[in-house]
Protein backbone atom coordinates (compact mmCIF):
# COMPACT_ATOMS: atom_id res chain seq x y z
CA UNK A 1 0.00 0.00 0.00
CA UNK A 2 1.56 3.35 -1.01
CA UNK A 3 2.67 5.61 1.80
CA UNK A 4 0.47 8.75 1.52
CA UNK A 5 3.22 10.93 3.01
CA UNK A 6 5.66 9.70 0.34
CA UNK A 7 3.13 10.38 -2.42
CA UNK A 8 2.62 13.88 -1.01
CA UNK A 9 6.37 14.48 -0.70
CA UNK A 10 6.72 14.06 -4.47
CA UNK A 11 4.21 16.84 -5.11
CA UNK A 12 7.04 19.31 -4.42
CA UNK A 13 8.53 18.26 -7.76
CA UNK A 14 5.35 18.52 -9.85
CA UNK A 15 3.06 21.29 -11.12
CA UNK A 16 3.54 25.02 -10.67
CA UNK A 17 6.53 26.16 -8.61
CA UNK A 18 7.96 22.66 -8.82
CA UNK A 19 11.43 22.16 -7.41
CA UNK A 20 14.04 21.11 -9.93
CA UNK A 21 15.44 17.62 -9.46
CA UNK A 22 19.08 18.13 -8.45
CA UNK A 23 22.11 16.18 -9.60
CA UNK A 24 22.31 14.52 -6.17
CA UNK A 25 20.21 14.28 -3.03
CA UNK A 26 19.84 12.49 0.30
CA UNK A 27 16.57 10.93 1.50
CA UNK A 28 16.20 10.57 5.29
CA UNK A 29 13.70 7.87 6.20
CA UNK A 30 14.09 6.66 2.62
CA UNK A 31 11.32 4.68 0.94
CA UNK A 32 11.49 3.49 -2.64
CA UNK A 33 9.08 4.91 -5.22
CA UNK A 34 9.00 4.42 -9.02
CA UNK A 35 9.09 8.19 -9.60
CA UNK A 36 12.50 8.37 -7.93
CA UNK A 37 14.06 5.95 -10.41
CA UNK A 38 14.62 8.77 -12.90
CA UNK A 39 16.63 10.88 -10.44
CA UNK A 40 20.35 11.12 -11.27
CA UNK A 41 21.69 10.24 -7.82
CA UNK A 42 19.65 9.74 -4.69
CA UNK A 43 21.15 8.19 -1.55
CA UNK A 44 18.98 6.97 1.28
CA UNK A 45 19.24 6.57 5.05
CA UNK A 46 16.74 4.20 6.61
CA UNK A 47 17.10 2.58 10.08
CA UNK A 48 14.19 0.14 9.57
CA UNK A 49 15.59 -3.07 8.08
CA UNK A 50 12.66 -4.21 5.89
CA UNK A 51 12.29 -0.74 4.38
CA UNK A 52 16.05 -0.40 3.94
CA UNK A 53 16.12 -3.75 2.13
CA UNK A 54 13.31 -2.63 -0.19
CA UNK A 55 15.27 0.55 -0.96
CA UNK A 56 18.36 -1.48 -1.85
CA UNK A 57 16.39 -3.97 -3.94
CA UNK A 58 15.01 -1.05 -5.96
CA UNK A 59 18.58 -0.18 -6.90
CA UNK A 60 19.15 2.94 -4.80
CA UNK A 61 22.42 3.51 -2.91
CA UNK A 62 22.15 3.54 0.88
CA UNK A 63 24.20 5.35 3.50
CA UNK A 64 24.57 4.10 7.07
CA UNK A 65 25.39 7.53 8.54
CA UNK A 66 23.98 10.77 7.06
CA UNK A 67 26.86 13.18 6.53
CA UNK A 68 28.26 15.78 4.17
CA UNK A 69 26.30 18.55 2.46
CA UNK A 70 23.64 18.10 -0.17
CA UNK A 71 21.67 20.37 -2.53
CA UNK A 72 18.49 18.55 -1.52
CA UNK A 73 17.39 16.68 1.59
CA UNK A 74 14.15 14.71 1.41
CA UNK A 75 12.67 13.66 4.73
CA UNK A 76 9.88 11.50 6.08
CA UNK A 77 10.11 12.46 9.78
CA UNK A 78 9.39 10.13 12.69
CA UNK A 79 6.52 10.10 15.15
CA UNK A 80 7.47 11.56 18.53
CA UNK A 81 7.95 15.31 18.94
CA UNK A 82 11.58 15.00 20.03
CA UNK A 83 12.36 12.67 17.13
CA UNK A 84 10.74 14.96 14.57
CA UNK A 85 12.35 18.19 15.75
CA UNK A 86 15.77 16.59 16.16
CA UNK A 87 15.35 15.14 12.69
CA UNK A 88 14.66 18.60 11.26
CA UNK A 89 17.75 19.99 12.99
CA UNK A 90 20.00 17.19 11.74
CA UNK A 91 18.59 17.44 8.24
CA UNK A 92 19.15 21.20 8.12
CA UNK A 93 22.83 20.70 8.95
CA UNK A 94 23.11 18.52 5.83
CA UNK A 95 21.59 21.09 3.44
CA UNK A 96 24.22 23.06 1.57
CA UNK A 97 23.77 26.84 1.12
CA UNK A 98 21.25 27.41 -1.64
CA UNK A 99 19.76 23.95 -1.13
CA UNK A 100 16.39 22.85 0.20
CA UNK A 101 14.82 20.58 2.81
CA UNK A 102 11.59 18.90 1.71
CA UNK A 103 9.57 17.06 4.37
CA UNK A 104 6.15 15.41 4.34
CA UNK A 105 3.97 14.18 7.19
CA UNK A 106 0.45 12.91 7.78
CA UNK A 107 -2.01 15.43 9.17
CA UNK A 108 -2.90 12.95 11.89
CA UNK A 109 0.75 12.90 12.94
CA UNK A 110 0.86 16.63 13.65
CA UNK A 111 1.95 17.91 10.22
CA UNK A 112 0.42 21.37 10.66
CA UNK A 113 2.00 21.85 14.07
CA UNK A 114 5.44 20.69 12.93
CA UNK A 115 5.24 22.83 9.79
CA UNK A 116 4.61 25.83 12.02
CA UNK A 117 7.56 24.96 14.27
CA UNK A 118 9.88 24.52 11.29
CA UNK A 119 8.73 27.80 9.76
CA UNK A 120 9.44 29.56 13.05
CA UNK A 121 12.98 28.24 13.03
CA UNK A 122 14.02 28.83 9.41
CA UNK A 123 11.52 31.31 7.97
CA UNK A 124 8.71 30.97 5.46
CA UNK A 125 7.92 27.64 3.88
CA UNK A 126 6.26 26.55 0.66
CA UNK A 127 3.50 24.13 1.60
CA UNK A 128 0.98 21.89 -0.18
CA UNK A 129 -1.67 19.45 1.04
CA UNK A 130 -3.00 16.20 -0.36
CA UNK A 131 -3.72 12.63 0.75
CA UNK A 132 -4.42 13.92 4.29
CA UNK A 133 -0.76 14.94 4.43
CA UNK A 134 1.37 18.06 4.07
CA UNK A 135 4.62 18.61 2.21
CA UNK A 136 6.67 21.67 3.11
CA UNK A 137 9.82 23.09 1.57
CA UNK A 138 12.45 25.11 3.46
CA UNK A 139 15.15 26.81 1.41
CA UNK A 140 18.62 27.39 2.87
CA UNK A 141 19.43 30.88 1.60
CA UNK A 142 22.02 33.46 2.67
CA UNK A 143 19.57 35.26 4.95
CA UNK A 144 18.39 32.17 6.76
CA UNK A 145 19.84 30.56 9.90
CA UNK A 146 22.75 28.14 9.55
CA UNK A 147 21.39 25.94 12.32
CA UNK A 148 18.08 25.18 14.01
CA UNK A 149 17.42 25.55 17.76
CA UNK A 150 20.07 23.76 19.82
CA UNK A 151 17.37 22.33 22.11
CA UNK A 152 15.94 20.41 19.15
CA UNK A 153 19.19 18.56 18.65
CA UNK A 154 19.62 18.04 22.37
CA UNK A 155 16.15 16.53 22.71
CA UNK A 156 17.02 13.94 20.09
CA UNK A 157 20.21 12.71 21.71
CA UNK A 158 20.53 9.47 23.63
CA UNK A 159 19.44 9.65 27.24
CA UNK A 160 19.22 7.41 30.27
CA UNK A 161 15.81 6.16 31.38
CA UNK A 162 15.27 7.57 34.89
CA UNK A 163 16.28 5.27 37.75
CA UNK A 164 17.99 2.83 35.35
CA UNK A 165 21.33 2.44 33.59
CA UNK A 166 19.69 1.96 30.18
CA UNK A 167 20.24 4.44 27.34
CA UNK A 168 17.69 4.97 24.58
CA UNK A 169 16.89 7.63 22.00
CA UNK A 170 13.67 9.18 20.67
CA UNK A 171 12.02 7.26 17.88
CA UNK A 172 12.75 3.73 19.07
CA UNK A 173 10.28 1.51 20.91
CA UNK A 174 9.80 2.32 24.59
CA UNK A 175 12.32 5.17 24.48
CA UNK A 176 11.14 6.83 27.67
CA UNK A 177 10.47 3.93 30.01
CA UNK A 178 10.78 0.20 30.49
CA UNK A 179 7.90 -1.36 28.60
CA UNK A 180 5.52 -2.90 31.19
CA UNK A 181 4.91 -6.02 29.08
CA UNK A 182 8.63 -6.64 28.69
CA UNK A 183 9.11 -6.09 32.42
CA UNK A 184 6.41 -8.66 33.17
CA UNK A 185 8.12 -11.20 30.93
CA UNK A 186 11.57 -10.47 32.35
CA UNK A 187 10.34 -11.16 35.87
CA UNK A 188 8.79 -14.46 34.76
CA UNK A 189 11.75 -15.92 32.87
CA UNK A 190 12.80 -19.18 34.56
CA UNK A 191 16.33 -19.27 35.87
CA UNK A 192 16.74 -22.72 34.26
CA UNK A 193 16.81 -21.43 30.67
CA UNK A 194 20.04 -22.60 29.09
CA UNK A 195 22.09 -22.87 25.94
CA UNK A 196 21.83 -20.57 22.96
CA UNK A 197 18.98 -18.06 23.24
CA UNK A 198 17.52 -15.56 20.77
CA UNK A 199 15.72 -12.31 21.65
CA UNK A 200 13.42 -11.37 18.76
CA UNK A 201 12.58 -7.69 18.39
CA UNK A 202 15.25 -7.07 21.00
CA UNK A 203 14.94 -3.27 21.04
CA UNK A 204 17.50 -1.57 23.25
CA UNK A 205 18.34 -4.79 25.10
CA UNK A 206 16.06 -5.01 28.12
CA UNK A 207 15.08 -8.69 27.79
CA UNK A 208 18.62 -9.70 26.85
CA UNK A 209 19.84 -7.98 30.00
CA UNK A 210 17.26 -9.91 32.04
CA UNK A 211 18.38 -13.21 30.50
CA UNK A 212 21.99 -12.55 31.42
CA UNK A 213 21.12 -11.55 34.98
CA UNK A 214 18.58 -14.31 35.75
CA UNK A 215 19.76 -17.33 33.79
CA UNK A 216 23.33 -18.46 34.56
CA UNK A 217 23.16 -21.45 32.17
CA UNK A 218 22.49 -19.28 29.12
CA UNK A 219 25.63 -19.58 27.01
CA UNK A 220 24.93 -16.97 24.34
CA UNK A 221 22.26 -14.42 23.42
CA UNK A 222 21.56 -13.36 19.86
CA UNK A 223 19.65 -10.10 19.54
CA UNK A 224 17.52 -9.63 16.41
CA UNK A 225 16.18 -6.11 15.85
CA UNK A 226 14.86 -4.28 12.77
CA UNK A 227 15.65 -0.76 14.05
CA UNK A 228 19.37 -0.05 13.75
CA UNK A 229 19.09 2.81 16.26
CA UNK A 230 17.67 0.52 18.94
CA UNK A 231 20.34 -2.08 18.21
CA UNK A 232 23.06 0.55 18.66
CA UNK A 233 21.58 1.40 22.06
CA UNK A 234 21.54 -2.31 22.94
CA UNK A 235 25.25 -2.52 22.18
CA UNK A 236 25.83 0.26 24.72
CA UNK A 237 23.48 -1.20 27.33
CA UNK A 238 25.01 -4.67 27.16
CA UNK A 239 28.67 -3.71 26.78
CA UNK A 240 31.16 -5.62 28.89
CA UNK A 241 29.03 -8.72 29.53
CA UNK A 242 30.98 -11.89 30.15
CA UNK A 243 28.85 -14.16 27.97
CA UNK A 244 28.83 -13.90 24.16
CA UNK A 245 26.33 -11.56 22.53
CA UNK A 246 25.57 -11.20 18.83
CA UNK A 247 23.68 -8.25 17.40
CA UNK A 248 21.72 -8.73 14.19
CA UNK A 249 20.10 -5.89 12.22
CA UNK A 250 17.47 -8.21 10.85
CA UNK A 251 13.91 -8.64 9.58
CA UNK A 252 12.65 -11.49 11.76
CA UNK A 253 9.60 -11.98 9.53
CA UNK A 254 11.91 -13.46 6.86
CA UNK A 255 12.89 -16.35 9.18
CA UNK A 256 15.94 -16.92 11.37
CA UNK A 257 19.24 -18.29 10.05
CA UNK A 258 20.00 -20.46 13.11
CA UNK A 259 18.29 -22.69 15.66
CA UNK A 260 18.03 -22.03 19.38
CA UNK A 261 17.44 -23.75 22.69
CA UNK A 262 15.15 -20.92 23.78
CA UNK A 263 13.61 -17.78 22.31
CA UNK A 264 12.13 -14.80 24.14
CA UNK A 265 10.15 -11.96 22.64
CA UNK A 266 7.68 -9.15 22.99
CA UNK A 267 6.58 -9.27 19.35
CA UNK A 268 5.68 -6.02 17.58
CA UNK A 269 2.19 -5.50 16.22
CA UNK A 270 2.51 -2.12 14.50
CA UNK A 271 3.85 -1.09 11.11
CA UNK A 272 4.34 2.65 11.29
CA UNK A 273 1.18 4.06 12.87
CA UNK A 274 -1.06 1.14 11.88
CA UNK A 275 -1.74 -2.08 13.74
CA UNK A 276 -0.43 -5.15 11.97
CA UNK A 277 -1.33 -8.38 13.74
CA UNK A 278 0.32 -10.28 10.90
CA UNK A 279 3.72 -8.93 11.93
CA UNK A 280 3.52 -10.50 15.38
CA UNK A 281 2.23 -13.73 13.88
CA UNK A 282 5.22 -13.80 11.52
CA UNK A 283 7.49 -13.53 14.57
CA UNK A 284 5.79 -16.56 16.11
CA UNK A 285 6.23 -18.62 12.94
CA UNK A 286 9.89 -17.64 12.67
CA UNK A 287 10.44 -18.59 16.32
CA UNK A 288 8.67 -21.93 15.98
CA UNK A 289 10.83 -22.86 12.98
CA UNK A 290 14.03 -21.89 14.79
CA UNK A 291 13.55 -23.87 18.01
CA UNK A 292 15.39 -27.14 18.51
CA UNK A 293 13.26 -30.12 19.66
CA UNK A 294 12.39 -29.42 23.28
CA UNK A 295 13.22 -25.75 22.85
CA UNK A 296 11.15 -23.16 24.71
CA UNK A 297 9.47 -19.98 23.51
CA UNK A 298 8.58 -17.33 26.08
CA UNK A 299 6.50 -14.38 24.94
CA UNK A 300 4.38 -11.53 26.21
CA UNK A 301 1.51 -9.97 24.28
CA UNK A 302 -1.56 -7.81 24.74
CA UNK A 303 -4.43 -10.04 25.76
CA UNK A 304 -6.54 -9.33 22.66
CA UNK A 305 -3.90 -10.45 20.17
CA UNK A 306 -4.76 -13.79 18.46
CA UNK A 307 -1.49 -15.66 18.86
CA UNK A 308 -2.56 -18.98 20.37
CA UNK A 309 -3.91 -20.38 17.11
CA UNK A 310 -0.62 -19.60 15.35
CA UNK A 311 1.35 -21.48 18.00
CA UNK A 312 -1.01 -24.43 17.68
CA UNK A 313 -0.69 -24.45 13.90
CA UNK A 314 3.10 -24.45 14.23
CA UNK A 315 2.97 -27.61 16.34
CA UNK A 316 4.07 -26.03 19.61
CA UNK A 317 2.67 -27.17 22.93
CA UNK A 318 1.68 -24.02 24.80
CA UNK A 319 0.62 -23.13 28.30
CA UNK A 320 -0.26 -19.85 30.03
CA UNK A 321 2.58 -18.51 32.13
CA UNK A 322 0.88 -15.65 33.97
CA UNK A 323 0.18 -12.05 33.12
CA UNK A 324 -2.14 -9.29 34.27
CA UNK A 325 -5.24 -7.47 33.06
CA UNK A 326 -3.41 -6.09 30.03
CA UNK A 327 -0.80 -8.68 29.10
CA UNK A 328 -0.61 -12.44 28.76
CA UNK A 329 2.52 -14.52 29.15
CA UNK A 330 2.81 -17.72 27.12
CA UNK A 331 5.31 -20.56 27.27
CA UNK A 332 5.42 -22.84 24.24
CA UNK A 333 7.60 -25.92 23.65
CA UNK A 334 8.61 -27.51 20.37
Amino acid sequence: MPNPALETLLLAFAGEDALAIPSRGLFLGAEAHPALMAWPELHGWQPHKPTADAWTRAGFPRCDTPEGHWPLILQLPGKSRDEVLAGFARAWELVEPGGALVAAMENGGGAKRFEKELAGAVGGLISRQKNKCRVFVARRDANGPATMPAEWLEAGRRHTIPSTQFVTEPGIFSAGRIDPGSQLLAEALPIGLKGKVADLGAGWGYLADALLRRCPAVEQVDLYEADSRALDCARVNLAGRARPLKFHWFDVATGLPKRYDAIVMNPPFHSGRSSDVGLGQAFLKAAAAALVPGGELWLVANRQLPYESVLDACGLRRSPAGGDATYKLIRAVR
